[in-house]
């Protein structure tokens, strides 16, 4: 079974939930590269990270992330900052430039992967497509 969620309805709940936009677009079978505007000497840029499923274990997602670094660096400041808050238990810094998913920790995701298995997250030009099989019957 698959699950497709536009890159616009991904970029709108993100910005529903962190309250400014985050827009996602296309980077690969296995990436997307995330665009985050940012003031600098009262001049705004735009800085781009692309983000990739490396490996998917049971319920726990592993992603690596690559944007310099300088981005490099903020990112690993943002997920500390992340665990820090509520709902920021799933999120695990991992060596080098990756992170962990650990879906199970979190109660909505947990419950849902009672009854499924996640199999694979790839996208395509238009998609983020979540394929996952359900548990027996």
């Amino acid at each position: 079974m698959e699950l497709r969620l536009t890159f616009a309805e991904i970029s709108e709940m993100i910005e529903k939930k962190a309250g400014r936009p985050l827009p996602v677009c296309y980077g690969g079978p296995h990436t997307v590269r995330v665009s985050y505007d940012v003031n600098v000497l009262f001049k705004s840029a735009s800085v781009g990270i692309d983000l990739t499923v490396d490996q998917i274990v049971d319920s726990d997602i592993y992603l690596s992330f690559n944007g310099g670094a300088g981005i490099d660096f903020m990112v690993r400041q943002a997920v500390n900052m992340a665990k820090s808050r509520p709902g920021g238990e799933f999120i695990e810094p991992l060596d080098g430039n990756r992170i962990l998913l650990a879906l199970s920790r979190t109660q909505q995701a947990g419950s849902l992967l009672e009854h499924v298995t996640l199999r694979d997250i790839r996208f395509d030009e238009q998609y983020a497509i979540i394929e996952f099989v359900p548990k027996s019957l």
